[in-house]
């Protein structure tokens, strides 16, 4: 598994919470956040590093996207 960082599309409330809308890729490729279903702290096992873990729906898959030190980063497989 590895991490790769991603642009954020990301809605802050009044109570400032940040909620993630959108994920772009480096290739400009576009994936909505369909639903964020939990939002917990937390260390990614697989790719390394640690802060807020969003577990969110994305064109019907769970994914996690994870806010560490001011970057967002999803967990992928390598290959």
């Amino acid at each position: 598994m590895g991490k790769v960082f991603v642009d954020t599309i990301v809605k802050f409330t009044r109570e400032g919470d940040k909620i993630p809308l959108e994920i772009v890729w480096d290739d400009g490729r576009k994936f909505q956040v369909d639903r964020v279903l939990d939002i917990t702290r937390a260390a990614s096992l697989k790719a390394g590093g640690r802060g807020i873990r969003y577990k969110c729906r994305v064109k019907g898959k769970e994914i996690y996207l994870f806010f560490d030190d001011d970057k967002w980063f999803v967990e992928t497989e390598n290959r």
